[in-house]
């Protein structure tokens, strides 16, 4: 897979791109120590790690937890994977874990950032027996994401699905509704599905939590942190999987899967895995 960033980038203007603002996906990409962000975003990110200096290992717990819950829903069958809010490539993506699991895996990256559009012949990989491709669609608008999904005719609807949202909701605040955006999609999928879902919290360092909201909003990225009840809300009518709803490093952890020896302060992320098991 060849990258070709600097051909795709003179498609459009670093404004049209958002290359002139900080944008959550680079600077999550900053977090995890990836090459694809800019000036702008370095900068946002250093600010948050001054104030949360876990950050960086939040953001690598939050990875590892997306390829553990991925591989556990591989093993109980799962095929076909919805990824929202992918962000910047980062191997081993998404596809890369589930095909490994099992090569005829299918998925779809759905990203509303044109810069993760450019970059998206990364996410066009795999095997020969699974599927992948990439959309272009705002969370906030779940009928579009679903009609850009069923739009590409990889995914089956009629045939359970992973819906993976993984530090995402919390750039989705109360006023645009991310309990019926959940729910929207969550209607959409057959029973026998899967809602995979990772969310900051500031349960565990609010005065810190609080600051980092302000350097997002300031740099205009809307963010809200929510409490274990706010987050346990989006599985409502669908029925978690053990552990259930922890923090992130807990949930079913393994040898070599991401940062172990850090506490939940530094984590500040809660994580689980719920199944649909009627229509609702």
């Amino acid at each position: 897979m060849n990258w070709q960033p600097d051909t795709a980038l003179n498609a459009g203007t670093s404004t049209e791109l958002g290359q002139d603002r900080a944008h959550s996906a680079r600077m999550y990409d900053y977090f995890l120590g990836g090459k694809t962000n800019y000036l702008v975003d370095r900068a946002a990110a250093e600010t948050v790690l001054r104030l949360l200096p876990a950050a960086g290992t939040a953001a690598r717990v939050n990875r590892a937890f997306m390829h553990r819950s991925v591989r556990c829903l591989a093993r109980l069958g799962v095929r076909q994977f919805i990824d929202l809010g992918v962000g910047m490539p980062m191997s081993p993506n998404l596809h890369d874990v589930a095909q490994r699991a099992a090569p005829g895996c299918r998925v779809v990256y759905v990203d509303n950032d044109p810069i993760v559009m450019v970059y998206a012949d990364a996410l066009l990989g795999g095997t020969a027996e699974g599927e992948t491709c990439c959309v272009q669609a705002e969370v906030t608008d779940p009928a579009a994401v679903i009609d850009a999904v069923r739009s590409e005719g990889v995914i089956d609807f009629e045939e359970p699905v992973a819906l993976s949202m993984h530090a995402l909701l919390e750039y989705v605040t109360g006023d645009r509704e991310p309990y019926r955006i959940v729910r929207r999609l969550i209607q959409e999928m057959p029973s026998g599905s899967y809602l995979s879902l990772s969310h900051a919290t500031g349960d565990f360092a609010p005065d810190a939590m609080k600051a980092v909201v302000d350097v997002y909003t300031q740099t205009g990225t809307s963010a809200q942190v929510r409490t274990r009840a706010e987050v346990l809300r989006f599985f409502s009518e669908l029925d978690l999987i053990d552990p259930g709803l922890v923090v992130a490093h807990r949930w079913r952890p393994e040898p070599a899967s991401g940062p172990s020896l850090v506490t939940d302060r530094q984590v500040s992320l809660y994580a689980g895995v719920a199944r649909k098991s009627s229509v609702l």
